[in-house]
Order: C-alpha cells, then sequence, then structure tokens
C-alpha cells in the first residue's frame, strides 16, 4: 500500500489477538430463522432438508480451513474448534470469526437449491449467520462445551417433538400445546408423544444429538491409559493433563505437510454421543491436532 498523509488513520485499528495456548470456538447462529423458516416452509418440528444443508456448509468450512480440528451444529448453529496452536489469522478474532461466518454463509445459499430445489430464496429473505469467538483454556473446558451443546440439543428437541406432536397429531392450538407441556420433565413428554401416536425413541439421531464433523481418518482403537487421562482433563481442576502427552510443535515445513494431509481428509458427519469419553478416546487425532493415516472421502450426509 502506497504511503500517503492519510494512513495514520490505520493506527485505530485493533488486532485483537486471542489468548495463545487455548482452544477457540467460533459459535455461529442463523438471524432471524424463526422467520425465515416459516416463510420457506421448513417442516416441524425438524426439517432434515434443513440440517443436511448446514451440516454440508460445516462441512465445506472444515474443508476450507484445515486448523479446524472439529465442528458441532444442532439447528441453526455451528461450533467450530480452532486447535490450540492454531496461529491462523495471528489469532485476530475477528478475522478467525468473520472467515468462518462469511464461509458458511457462501456455501449456506450456494448449496441451497440441492436441498430446497423447488424453493427459490427471496431478496429480502435471505439467510445470514452471526457469530463470536470464545476462548476455551483446557480440555476440559472445551468438552464441557461441546457437551453442554449436546445437552441442549436434546433438551430442545425433546421439548419441540412433543410440542408439535400435540399440534399435528393432537389437534392442539400452540397455546394449549405449551400449557400441557409446562412443568413437563422428559419422561412425561415422552409419554405424552407415545400416547399422540409417535415413538420418541424412533426419532433419527440427527434431531436427538446433533451432528459433530471431524477429519476422518483410521479409527483408533482405544489407546491405555485414555480413560485416566480424559478423566482428569475434565476434573474440577481444569488442568490440561493431555496437554505433556501432545506432540511438539512442528516446524513451518512439517506444519505445511500436516495441513496438505488435512486438506486431503475427507470430513466425516456423525450423529453420536461425544459426551462420553469413547468419541476421544477412538479418534485421539482430534485433540492432537495431528493427522492420521487417510481413509474414505468427503461425507456430509
Amino acid at each position: 500500500m502506497a504511503n500517503s498523509k492519510y494512513e495514520y488513520v490505520r493506527e485505530f485499528e485493533q488486532a485483537e489477538p486471542l489468548l495463545k495456548n487455548t482452544w477457540i470456538v467460533v459459535r455461529i447462529d442463523g438471524r432471524g430463522f424463526h422467520r425465515l423458516s416459516t416463510k420457506y416452509q421448513f417442516e416441524k418440528p425438524n426439517d432434515k432438508r434443513a440440517l443436511d444443508l448446514m451440516n454440508a456448509a460445516g462441512a465445506a468450512v472444515m474443508n476450507e480451513l484445515p486448523d479446524l480440528v472439529l465442528a458441532y451444529g444442532i439447528s441453526d448453529e455451528y461450533s467450530f474448534v480452532y486447535h490450540k496452536d492454531t496461529t491462523l489469522f495471528e489469532r485476530r478474532a475477528a478475522k478467525l470469526t468473520s472467515t468462518i461466518v462469511s464461509t458458511f454463509t457462501s456455501y449456506y445459499v450456494f448449496l441451497w437449491p440441492q436441498y430446497f430445489p423447488d424453493t427459490p430464496l427471496l431478496l429480502g429473505m435471505m439467510p445470514t449467520f452471526d457469530g463470536r469467538a470464545v476462548c476455551y483454556p483446557t480440555i476440559g473446558n472445551l468438552r464441557d462445551y461441546l457437551s453442554w451443546r449436546q445437552v441442549d440439543c436434546h433438551i430442545n428437541n425433546t421439548y419441540n417433538t412433543a410440542f408439535w406432536t400435540l399440534i399435528l397429531k393432537g389437534g392442539m392450538e400452540a397455546r394449549e400445546a405449551e400449557q400441557t407441556l409446562s412443568g413437563t420433565n422428559t419422561g412425561q413428554k415422552n409419554e405424552i408423544m407415545y400416547t399422540n401416536g409417535l415413538n420418541y425413541n424412533n426419532e433419527l439421531e440427527i434431531y436427538k444429538k446433533g451432528t459433530v464433523l471431524y477429519r476422518d481418518y483410521e479409527l483408533a482403537h482405544p489407546i491405555e491409559g485414555s480413560s485416566e487421562i480424559l478423566s482428569s482433563a475434565v476434573a474440577s481442576t481444569g488442568t490440561d493433563t493431555i496437554a505433556s502427552s501432545l506432540p511438539e510443535e512442528l516446524s513451518k515445513t512439517a506444519q505445511e505437510k500436516e495441513k496438505k494431509s488435512k486438506r486431503k481428509a475427507g470430513v466425516k458427519a456423525e450423529h453420536i454421543d461425544i459426551i462420553k469419553d469413547e468419541f476421544w478416546q477412538r479418534r485421539p487425532w482430534i485433540l492432537s491436532g495431528r493427522s492420521g493415516r487417510l481413509v474414505g472421502s468427503v461425507t456430509t450426509g
């Protein structure tokens, strides 16, 4: 950029670097999606086309940004996890967040016709997303965050499924359905659904557990002692005990090799429990941030 007398205005820019040695989670949320889902007549309580579109856009973001090690999506939100060692954009919050928001939105709009071929997008009702970046200092904190989002998925889906069962199958008005569900626990909601002809256990796992995206390397067997390591990582002390067992920082040449390997890896979408240790024990490369043996191809369904 050429020097000029106006260049001093750059001094007003704030770099906003995020804390080093922390896991960075960028969570994006749909803006005004209640109105959008009504306008485009999303199926209630869940529209699988809309969820598949979210997952396809999320997988595209993972492919674009090899520094991401995992993503988790429910409804109209997605959480993307940068490894604690990332130096992408010098860890500037605005850059990390805006890149994910813009990339996700671009793919969401571009892929829309594949999932809603008979429902074109209209000006004045375009899907948009906002985002924020949060740092988590330990693996335990990171896992607790992801567990929180999956528990929210279960709670919200149980309520919404029961609510719409009462309306669509029980013939109730919205206010009556709300009153019926007021103060009920999960078991009572399941009973209400069953009485109205729906067995919640038969609902798709994508609705009940959300979607986790990760790079698909060769599945590992649980590593010896990993249960103890993972358990201590989520202990109340918050100490990141896994840190000492992670590989040393790579040279720039090795980092480039890692990025190429990650770009070649397929991004796999699964609808499984990420709260228990088993998911993490069998996929140690996620927390290590290192690539494994490549298998399969890109899977977004």
